[in-house]
């Protein structure tokens, strides 16, 4: 089950990624992931509630594309969806073809908020709205 060892990865990325954008906590995150990588998506799901606890994706939703295997015949040019067994060109036969997608797995949108940033936001506007009522503004020096 190496979904464990590739949602650790994913975590790992989604959280800093969160913290150098300066949010507290990642509320959804989407992967694309291609069918030739062999993951189970149900076992990822596993991972993810299992990981995620105790981390900013802690409650987060998470949702899979899963991408099909899609190939360019270098012979003829004709692209062309296929599964994973079957990867000849399907117009002229040949095997000599260039894989475009179906390897991938990749965090498309990773979506975060910052609690403590917008209740920051609030206190130092209530603040300054205190300070105006009050009549001790800077300004009126």
């Amino acid at each position: 089950m190496h979904e464990m060892g590739i949602m650790q990865g994913i975590l790992d990325a989604s959280v800093e990624a969160a913290q150098n954008a300066g949010e507290s906590r990642i509320t959804y995150i989407h992967l694309a992931i291609g069918e030739l990588t062999q993951i189970q998506v149900g076992a990822l799901d596993f991972a993810f509630e299992a990981l995620s606890p105790g981390t900013m994706a802690q409650g987060a939703k998470m949702e899979v594309t899963m991408l099909e295997p899609k190939s360019r015949c270098r012979d003829c040019g004709y692209e062309y969806v296929h599964d994973q067994f079957t990867m000849t060109c399907p117009k002229c036969s040949s095997f000599d073809i260039e894989l475009l997608q179906g390897r991938e797995l990749q965090i498309d949108t990773i979506e975060a908020d910052s609690e403590t940033e917008s209740t920051s936001a609030d206190s130092s506007k209530e603040a300054e709205d205190s300070v105006e009522e009050k009549g001790l503004s800077h300004d009126q020096n």
